[in-house]
């Protein structure tokens, strides 16, 4: 049994000590909304806050996570930052396909957690998550919208 904090509340899952972070998440207590996208922590869809940092879940075993706090995209409106950052995605209509959008919203949170006024560099330094349907100038813009 390995135990996690996960949108506050700890859960004791049964699972192998290096089962990834997102297996867990998904498979075991259902938190559907991080998504799965290319398994190598490229991609950015599984991104989750493991005590405020963004953090790629599907390279992260679990039992590496220790006593950290979890935050996914099913408590993220939780956070006053967080619930700004998912009402300017709404506003701006930034999702299109919407796949990776919950990776987005978890990493522009992030990011105005830590910077509460960022430069359109700092925006470009931390929104790292890809996109196939190119909404990034969307996406810029709502973490723009978000930070003011």
């Amino acid at each position: 049994m390995v135990q996690v904090t996960v949108n506050g509340r700890t859960h004791a899952v049964d699972v192998e000590p290096d089962t990834p972070l997102l297996w867990v998440l998904r498979d075991t207590l259902g938190l559907t909304g991080t998504k799965y996208g290319c398994g190598i922590a490229q991609c950015g869809a599984c991104t989750v806050l493991i005590d405020g940092e963004a953090t790629r879940s599907c390279q992260v075993p679990v039992e590496s996570v220790g006593a950290a706090r979890i935050t996914t995209i099913e408590a993220v409106e939780q956070d006053p930052v967080g619930r700004k950052v998912v009402e300017a995605w709404i506003g701006l209509q930034v999702p299109q396909c919407g796949y990776c959008q919950s990776g987005q919203v978890m990493a522009a949170t992030a990011l105005l957690r830590q910077t509460p006024k960022p430069t359109d560099e700092d925006i470009a330094a931390a929104m790292t998550n890809l996109c196939r349907c190119g909404t990034y100038n969307r996406i810029a813009e709502a973490v723009r919208h978000a930070a003011a």
